[in-house]
């Protein structure tokens, strides 16, 4: 059996087109938790969920930033970590070709 792959915290997962995949059981646990800070950056940036990724209720455009993440040196950090949403804590690295470890994990690839 493969060694999972380590995450190189680059990011990738997080910055394309802001997919998320939030589901109402996060914004559920959110507000248990009082995350006032997750929830007032959807509403305030006048976000919605739609489908699969975050959209600007006014443009409806797909944001180009993920406020939650940070620079620190060459890697990026996510603030909400400890209740990032499921699919981030469920998410591979290597599983899908956001990340750049993708080539590792398809057959017939070393």
């Amino acid at each position: 059996m493969e060694e999972p792959l380590s995450c190189l915290r680059c990011g990738k997962c997080c910055f394309v087109d802001l997919t998320a995949y939030a589901e109402q059981k996060d914004f559920d646990r959110w507000r248990a938790e009082n995350r006032q800070d997750i929830l007032d950056i959807i509403k305030n940036h006048h976000l919605t969920w739609a489908g699969d990724r975050l959209i600007s209720t006014e443009s409806g455009d797909y944001p180009r930033e993920y406020h939650f993440l940070f620079a620190k040196g060459n890697e990026w950090i996510c603030s909400i970590y400890e209740t990032r949403a499921e699919v981030c804590r469920k998410y591979q690295p290597g599983s899908s070709e956001l990340c750049p470890q993708c080539a590792i994990n398809r057959p017939g690839k070393k």
